[in-house]
């Protein structure tokens, strides 16, 4: 079986799969010309970079198996690859710790202007390092806040758990899960059991006007989740953080609503077009900015690569 993995793969699940007879190419192939290479392969491994359109799925002749390297599956045309026959999988589960975790990152940087100071320090460190102290002086603690979920699946919960061991309060709203609990866990040394907090949901509206900071984790391609509208509904002095999907926020919006101070500040991992085409988004010193690396940690890629690796083999061994 050949598997194309076009976006790369962890090195232990390339070993695994070759050690079950697999030939793993990750020499990427140009999204141009993926329609003219793929009929050579009978799996096809991609991360958020390639996308499975319904060109390339026409021309996948021996195409069995498609599996995404992380949760999100907006860039590849389930319902066109479940007309042709072809399986999709992805690793839901694999990826919400680190994904996170940075949203905690970006909480902290906006509340302490990291993402500014960072950037002005080497330049002005000496010259205007009492005006850069003052500029920075009005940060917030985390401890008290309220944290709004719009989503309450895998990474949700996850946040949700980071959000109770910072001493925050935890509101959530999603339409497909009326309650849910959030397991705490410690350290596994520390031999103190888990605690269990139940969560029940709320609407939109009440989570975006009671909210300190409000999360997204929700999928792509559904459109604007939270525009102009959306965001004068937050409190004054809010922030928002996406480290979900590009496209749900309306960067247009959003930046006219952190220059007008309808929300104070924003933490963002992506964007609509990636890269960015809306530069402002990029420019503004209130907001705290990542290359979609929400998956990117060593600990997250190797538990992708060992689940993908396992649905492969599972998958070819029923």
């Amino acid at each position: 079986m050949r598997v194309l993995a076009n976006d790369g793969i962890d090195q232990a699940a390339k070993v695994a799969l070759e050690a079950k007879g697999f030939n793993i190419v990750t020499d990427n192939v140009p999204q141009a010309e993926l329609p003219s290479r793929i009929g050579e392969y009978d799996v096809l491994l991609v991360r958020s970079a390639t996308k499975v359109t319904k060109e390339v799925l026409d021309a996948a002749a021996n195409l069995k198996l498609v599996g995404r390297a992380g949760v999100g599956l907006d860039n590849i045309d389930t319902n066109y690859a479940k007309e042709k026959g072809i399986a999709v999988v992805n690793t839901p589960a694999a990826s919400s710790t680190s994904v996170a975790e940075l949203v905690f990152a970006h909480m902290f940087s906006v509340c302490r202007m990291l993402q500014y100071t960072n950037r002005q320090m080497p330049e002005n460190g000496v010259a205007q390092f009492n005006a850069l102290k003052k500029t920075a002086s009005a940060g917030v603690e985390l401890k008290g806040k309220t944290l709004g979920l719009i989503g309450f699946g895998r990474i949700g919960r996850e946040a949700a758990r980071m959000a109770f061991g910072l001493g925050m309060n935890v509101i959530a709203y999603d339409p497909m899960i009326p309650q849910a609990d959030v397991e705490i866990t410690f350290h596994a040394d520390s031999g103190i059991p888990a605690i269990k907090k139940s969560i029940t949901t709320i609407s939109k509206e009440d989570v975006l006007k009671q909210a300190d900071f409000v999360s997204l984790h929700i999928p792509g391609g559904q459109g604007y989740v939270i525009a102009e509208a959306e965001l004068k509904m937050m409190k004054k002095g809010a922030g928002l953080i996406n480290c979900a999907r590009g496209g749900v926020v309306n960067e247009v919006d959003l930046v006219a609503a952190l220059k007008d101070k309808t929300i104070a500040y924003a933490g963002l991992d992506v964007f609509e077009k990636e890269p960015p085409v809306y530069e402002d988004v990029l420019k503004l010193d209130n907001i705290s900015l990542t290359p979609h690396i929400g998956a990117s940690t060593i600990e997250a890629q190797k538990r992708i690569g060992d689940e993908m690796a396992e649905q492969i083999i599972n998958f070819f061994n029923q």
